[in-house]
């Protein structure tokens, strides 16, 4: 297999588990939409390490690897398929590598969702800071980026597995899985809206979108594209 054929498999994945994007990339610039494919495969990889399979053992290789390869493209350097979308584009990528290990250590459950946002924080940050320059938008924003990273990050790792480690509930009291999604649903909706990068303001509204009907109907399930087409365009146009 080429390294072009495994960069599309990567993107198929990620457009497998989000195939709302296939509406998306409708609002998304010509010239960012490959990129932004990457950048979101990138993340599921990095994450799916961190907080997949019953033993933390291989992820935590996964990501060592990643350290390395990570660090590789700030010097010029790539092997894996992804880096040949990303690794040329001026994005700090030293300091994705340095956060992988506070996403490792997130693996656990957290006494709360504060407990949680602190550890996750390095890894929030960098991601905001990559988004920010991958996409080209203003750095004011940052702050409410690294909000709405925090909460898609959790929204979809609670909606991946709902006994994951994620706080279920965002006050720290004990919670049922379809609370907990009523709750980060809320949480994004106070920050997604001002999100400087239309990439991360999509990928927001069709994760609270996606938790507002599991915490109504207990299914975790793509939207219908009537559904995912009129939310994307709210996000695209702030609505």
């Amino acid at each position: 297999m080429s390294q072009a054929e495994a960069l599309v498999g990567f993107v198929a994945k990620w457009r497998a588990r989000w195939p709302e994007w296939n509406i998306a990339q409708v609002f998304m610039p010509a010239a960012q939409r490959e990129t932004a494919d990457a950048w979101f495969a990138l993340l599921q990889e990095l994450t799916d390490a961190a907080w997949g399979g019953s033993d933390p053992t291989p992820g935590l290789a996964k990501l060592a690897w990643w350290l390395e390869e990570l660090r590789g493209w700030s010097k010029g350097a790539r092997r894996h398929p992804l880096g040949d979308a990303l690794q040329r584009l001026p994005a700090p990528w030293t300091a994705l590598a340095a956060s992988l290990m506070a996403l490792q250590q997130s693996r656990e459950r957290p006494e709360n969702a504060e407990t949680a946002i602190a550890a996750m924080g390095p890894f929030v940050e960098s991601v905001a800071e990559c988004e920010l320059a991958l996409f080209g938008t203003s750095p004011e924003t940052s702050v409410d980026a690294m909000a709405t990273i925090e909460s898609s990050l959790f929204g979809q790792r609670l909606l991946a597995d709902p006994d994951a480690a994620v706080p279920l509930d965002i006050s720290g009291a004990a919670a049922d899985p379809s609370v907990s999604a009523h709750a980060w649903a809320e949480r994004l909706l106070t920050n997604w809206r001002q999100v400087a990068t239309r990439p991360r303001r999509l990928q927001a509204a069709f994760v609270r979108a996606r938790l507002v009907h599991f915490a109504a109907t207990g299914r975790h399930e793509p939207l219908a594209p009537w559904r995912a087409l009129l939310v994307a365009w709210q996000a695209a146009r702030k609505a």
